[in-house]
């Protein structure tokens, strides 16, 4: 009897076992069916911008590298057009675009007033921005600048280069007028005297230089924060191999770049419909050689930030060194650049 019993008690035990396994093995395909569906299926759309001051974006562009790259997943690549960093995070944080191109500071800007954004890749390190004016003005530093108009694009680098500047010789905001105009209308404001001055961008700015003699004010390279490739929070979570594809193609672009600087200059030339001479000055201003975002571009923006608490463009109490960490992300660059390197 006690054998009877004890029979039993091991085929219940074993029946429970392979219950459980069952339901184990079936919670399992459910979790890889949902979570990788989500991962493995093909995007339909993939939306990011293209920027007259990314070079990379121009060239990936016109050679169609991105389709090529989804075109065994039908995937259909939209192509939005940014003016400025302030554009650039609208249609990030609307869902325009999936992937956008902002100066450094901009993009901190962005995610300390709520935009789900954090930053992958570093499309070029660029000085791009000056403060510029006419070639026969009369101001000759900036301090000359106390009480004179500026055209400047509202959350740009240039706008932001332009308050940090003047600070350097105790100026405020408050002390110009600033004219919220994006950047090609500030350069035509300023070629036309309606500004004495304009925080230029290029390629608008080497433009300016070539076509109409305009002058240099103030430069700093150092005071031009790096150009970032951002992409949504929730795009990151839920396309990593996508995100990770688009940057292996940025990947191919830079080194191709470097490679055919001719080809580079005659794309930028014709997609941002100025001269040769324009295009490759703009080119001059640019370094490609510093992908990874890390350690360099934090120190940088936390060195930079400040004007944000001191402008108040952020809210009252905004823990900015937070901030910087979280945008800053150097996980999704790294395997792709490292792939790229052993090459």
């Amino acid at each position: 009897m006690a054998s009877v019993r004890g029979f039993a008690f091991f085929a219940r035990a074993r029946r429970a076992s392979v219950l459980r396994n069952f339901m184990t093995t079936v919670a399992a395909a459910l979790a890889l069916c949902y979570f990788g569906s989500t991962q493995a299926a093909p995007l339909p759309e993939l939306k990011l911008d293209y920027a007259y001051y990314s070079p990379e974006s121009l060239a990936i562009k016109r050679n169609g590298w991105l389709e090529q790259e989804f075109a065994a997943d039908h995937t259909q690549v939209k192509w939005v057009l940014s003016l400025g960093s302030n554009r650039a995070l609208e249609y990030l944080n609307s869902g325009a675009v999936d992937i956008d191109s902002t100066a450094g500071l901009a993009a901190v800007l962005g995610k300390a007033n709520g935009n789900p954004i954090r930053a992958v890749y570093v499309f070029s390190r660029p000085e791009w921005t000056a403060l510029v004016v006419r070639k026969d003005s009369p101001i000759k530093s900036l301090a000359d600048l106390k009480g004179k108009k500026i055209a400047a694009t509202k959350g740009t680098d240039p706008f932001l280069f332009t308050l940090r500047a003047l600070h350097t010789v105790g100026l405020s905001r408050d002390d110009v007028e600033i004219v919220n105009l994006q950047h090609p209308d500030g350069r035509t404001a300023l070629v036309n005297g309606q500004v004495d001055a304009w925080a230029g961008l290029d390629p608008h700015m080497a433009a300016a230089e070539i076509d109409n003699g305009a002058r240099l004010l103030y430069r700093n390279v150092d005071v031009n924060t790096w150009g970032l490739l951002n992409a949504r929070e929730d795009f990151i979570r839920e396309h990593p191999e996508a995100l990770a594809r688009v940057l292996k193609v940025y990947e191919k672009a830079r080194v191709w770049i470097a490679a055919h600087p001719a080809e580079t200059a005659k794309i930028v030339s014709e997609e941002s419909k100025v001269s040769l001479a324009v295009a490759k000055l703009q080119l001059s201003r640019n370094d490609f050689s510093h992908p990874q975002p890390g350690a360099q571009q934090i120190a940088a923006l936390k060195a930079a930030a400040p004007i944000l608490v001191e402008e108040q463009l952020v809210k009252s109490g905004t823990d900015l060194n937070q901030v910087i960490d979280a945008l800053i992300d150097s996980k999704v660059a790294q395997p792709v650049i490292a792939s790229n390197s052993a090459k």
